[in-house]
């Protein structure tokens, strides 16, 4: 019979790989945005300097009232960019508050915008208005975000569109958020083992250097059900594949946490 005392330090090990592991692919999914931002940050930086040298030659007010509107836009994307940066380099414990899942998509949709354009992606955005904020740990969302994104880009190596829908499920006081693209979808028999650890489908990493370790899914899907929320898949190959999450509204989660306390 198995001594209780070696299965609660089996479990305590098992909790801390997990966390290892988590914070790995955080670590890799920063390398990957430093990597790209860094071109962003490049592409700022000459629209000040071009505008800063195009007000200081010419003396006129319009054109210096341009060239300074100009200037300000720029630093105030590279601001955000940076600011997004640093949220997400942040080695913090879980932190578990007030979340608005939408700014947080407009955060990661920042971040990947570059990317998004060099290979062809156009992104619709069909977000409920007025829908209730999620308790949540907005770094850990935002890697779940950041992997579901990547993976539907990656899934359109020529181009093609991805939807994002965010809509509000009052009866059930949950959050559904859609990630869909249209690209090569998933085999039948490979959607069983989507979520599994070091499972994949991709042969290695893509021109971009992403991709390929199995690690990424079966994250995200920890850190929903983490969330009390849940993730499932539908794909057609050929046609495309979507990720559906379900996430608990405020209410949802205190009502979660009050029958957790009565038990």
């Amino acid at each position: 019979m198995d001594n209780p005392s070696n299965i609660q330090e089996l479990k305590r090990q098992n909790e801390f790989l997990e966390e290892q592991l988590t914070q790995a692919q955080r670590l890799t999914a920063l390398g990957e945005l430093t990597g790209t931002t860094a071109h962003e940050f490049n592409n700022i930086l000459t629209t000040i300097i071009n505008y800063a040298q195009l007000g200081l030659r010419h003396k006129d007010e319009p054109t210096r009232t341009k060239s300074f509107d100009k200037i300000l836009l720029a630093s105030k994307r590279a601001a955000k960019i940076a600011n997004t940066i640093l949220a997400t380099a942040r080695n913090r414990k879980k932190n578990f508050e007030p979340t608005n899942l939408a700014a947080l998509i407009e955060d990661v949709l920042l971040l990947l915008e570059r990317e998004m354009n060099k290979y062809r992606i156009t992104v619709e955005k069909l977000f409920q208005k007025n829908i209730p904020e999620i308790t949540a740990d907005g770094n850990q969302i935002q890697q779940v975000l950041l992997n579901l994104l990547i993976n539907a880009r990656q899934a359109m190596p020529k181009g093609g569109r991805i939807v994002l829908k965010i809509s509000y499920d009052e009866e059930n006081e949950m959050i559904d958020f859609i990630v869909r693209d249209f690209g090569c979808g998933i085999p039948a028999d490979k959607l069983p083992y989507i979520f599994d650890r070091f499972y994949t489908t991709k042969s290695g990493p893509d021109e971009s250097g992403k991709g390929g370790n199995g690690l990424g899914l079966a994250s995200c899907k920890s850190i929903i059900e983490q969330h009390k929320g849940l993730i499932r898949v539908e794909s057609t190959e050929g046609k495309g594949t979507a990720f559906i999450v379900k996430l608990p509204t405020i209410i949802r989660s205190k009502l979660l946490e009050e029958l957790g306390k009565d038990r």
